[in-house]
């Protein structure tokens, strides 16, 4: 059963029926907004602000049969339908809780602008129950437009002072905390443009407790971009299982390569990257954590290090990440046969079978947002065939960092909770870093 809750006003009491065969969630967010035009047109209510305002619940408003709603010009087989998101969250055995932004054309100074008016808030729960928050934006302030992107942006500027993690939890986490009591502990987001740069980890409740310590915390593209990853997972164990002597258990742990000049405009001289000792200090504690061998300096050469990826069920990269043309771009040593710079479009064309790849350097889990989630790096690691990839938001201290990245392989040694391991990481940094700068922006992508 699918649970609309809609803020505490006279709101006529409709019931729809709707045949959700075939609607992936955003589509039916869609539908929702538009089957409930007035009554989302008469929500006055403003952000969340205290417990005696969360939204009740009005069951069965949908259910049945509105066959039709789904784009003509795509397949059936293109969506989800909620038997199938119900499983997606089963096979996780975490709460999924996808938001869709809900925009509405405003005029400002004479010219039309587009606005974040009401946020839809989906939570599939393992059990199989699906529940929907709906939440006023703009009624928050008076004097200044609601934007996702400014909070974020002025969150990752003052993140000492936790007002800002503390009103990214008031809209994006109390709606629903009643909701993730059943949660069992485990949370995968499904998040929508700008909300992509949400650090949740990081996100702090009126008590001051973050959400990463009542919860293991993983992010995705979307529910079907799980299901793909997890049916892809199960195919390669099947396939492996079949062939004797698999070498599928190596770990590729790359630190301070020997870094490649950054290509220069015309006219100007090429740049050098500067080192990072520290981060190959990081490489060598954690290989023998491993009981492995990092690869750094000149050994760790493009070529070198593209030829092991599709063997390696670990790939740890301390390295630059650098901006190319828009696109961010890994620096390794460079040799004979290559510049040393594994793009995007590299990354993607290589077959990967790693569990996990982490990114270590700051702003890895960035890039270009689009209709289908962030164009970067850990999309092309996902794209290319590694089930989770770990990446940063923001630069990050080394000193915190190589204390967060030693203290997770020490927990994923003994456990293979990927995200689970992050989390108890993030836990013990905390105590030593206690500045959400130092360890807020990790997050997890893709399976758990």
């Amino acid at each position: 059963m699918i649970h609309m809750s809609a803020s505490k006003i006279n709101l006529p009491h409709r019931f729809y029926k709707i045949a959700i065969v075939s609607l992936s969630i955003s589509s039916l967010s869609l539908l929702i907004c538009s089957i409930l035009n007035v009554e989302i047109s008469i929500l006055k209510a403003s952000v969340i602000e205290t417990p005696s305002e969360l939204f009740e619940s009005t069951d069965n408003l949908l259910s049945g049969n509105l066959q039709k709603q789904t784009r003509q010009n795509q397949s059936n087989s293109e969506y989800l339908n909620v038997k199938q998101i119900k499983q997606v969250a089963k096979t996780q055995n975490a709460t999924l809780i996808q938001y869709s932004i809900i925009y509405n054309d405003v005029t400002i100074n004479g010219k039309k602008q587009s606005q974040e008016s009401q946020l839809l808030t989906w939570v599939i729960q393992p059990n199989g129950e699906i529940s929907m928050r709906l939440l006023n934006l703009q009624g928050k302030r008076c004097k200044e437009r609601f934007s996702f992107l400014n909070l974020i942006h002025k969150n990752q500027g003052c993140l000492t002072q936790n007002l800002r993690l503390k009103e990214l939890h008031q809209i994006l986490i109390q709606p629903i905390t009643d909701l993730l009591s059943k949660s069992e502990g485990r949370i995968i987001f499904i998040p929508q443009g700008d909300l992509f740069f949400v650090p949740f980890a990081a996100l702090q409740n009126n008590d001051g407790q973050y959400l990463i310590e009542k919860y293991t915390i993983s992010t995705a593209p979307s529910i079907q971009a799980l299901d793909l990853l997890y049916q892809r997972k199960m195919k390669r164990n099947a396939e492996q299982s079949s062939i004797a002597n698999r070498k599928n258990n190596e770990f590729l742990i790359i630190g301070n390569p020997t870094l490649p000049k950054i290509p220069s405009k015309p006219g100007e001289n090429p740049s050098q990257l500067l080192p990072i000792p520290d981060a190959e200090r990081e490489a060598n504690t954690i290989a023998r954590i491993l009981k492995t061998q990092a690869l750094t300096g000149n050994a760790a050469s493009e070529t070198v290090v593209v030829q092991k990826m599709p063997q390696a069920k670990i790939i740890h990269l301390a390295t630059h990440a650098v901006e190319f043309n828009g696109t961010n771009t890994i620096a390794l040593a460079s040799s004979n046969q290559d510049d040393g710079w594994l793009s995007i479009e590299e990354i993607q064309n290589l077959n990967l079978q790693a569990d996990l790849v982490v990114l270590r350097a700051g702003k890895t889990a960035l890039g270009k947002i689009t209709s289908d989630g962030v164009i970067g790096l850990p999309r092309a690691f996902l794209a290319a065939g590694a089930d989770s990839v770990i990446a940063s938001l923001w630069v990050v201290d080394d000193m915190a960092m190589t204390f967060l990245m030693t203290k997770f392989y020490e927990n994923l040694s003994k456990s293979p909770d990927k995200a689970g391991a992050l989390r108890q990481a993030i836990l013990e940094t905390m105590k030593k870093y206690p500045n959400p700068q130092d360890w807020g922006g990790f997050t997890s992508i893709g399976l758990l």
